[in-house]
């Protein structure tokens, strides 16, 4: 039975090359993460009006920071899926929540290269989105094998992620600091 689980959760996805063009090739998720191709990913950060930040906690069983706090919703992108189609799918496989792609702001492409300790090579290019929060956290429902807590943050917080507990990854505070200026425009 544990085989058939990993074979659920190795998807297939695109490789893409070092300037996040498209090869035609494709693999299994574990193979890029094993060889290092590049790969990519989407980012969705979910704001409230009222400028909170939500965020998850990574759920216990993740291979990469486990129980760590990290965007609100972070994923691979499948094999010939749009980029967009794949965001939207992730926000809802994730946290169960529906956005319509009108609301789905892309502000940006990261390119992101980690080698962690347990040797997953992390090549991946981060499609990055931000969207309105427009339901209570309540009426969230969390992918356990993926997210172990969803909290809603002060805004600000993530400008000060270096003195944030359990964050993941907090030596990329440019890269929060330019989210966090991409919300406060988009609430004005």
């Amino acid at each position: 039975m544990t085989f058939f689980y990993q074979t659920l959760m190795d998807e297939l996805i695109d490789i893409v090359d070092e300037n996040g063009n498209y090869t035609g090739k494709t693999c299994l998720k574990s193979e890029a993460h094993t060889h290092g191709y590049f790969h990519p990913t989407i980012h969705v950060w979910l704001y409230t009006s009222n400028k909170k930040i939500l965020l998850q906690k990574r759920a216990l069983s993740k291979k990469v920071f486990p129980g760590l706090w990290d965007i609100s919703v972070a994923g691979h992108i499948a094999a010939g899926e749009n980029i967009i189609t794949g965001a939207l799918r992730e926000v809802k496989e994730e946290i169960g929540f529906d956005i319509l792609p009108e609301n789905l702001h892309k502000i940006g492409t990261r390119k992101h290269m980690v080698n962690h300790l347990n040797g997953i090579i992390d090549n991946e290019f981060h499609h990055v989105f931000i969207a309105e929060l427009t339901i209570p956290i309540e009426e969230l429902t969390l992918q356990k094998e993926e997210v172990a807590e969803l909290k809603l943050f002060d805004l600000e917080t993530i400008l000060h992620i270096k003195d944030f507990e359990n964050f993941l990854l907090p030596q990329y505070q440019d890269y929060y600091s330019f989210v966090h200026k991409q919300i406060v425009t988009a609430l004005s």
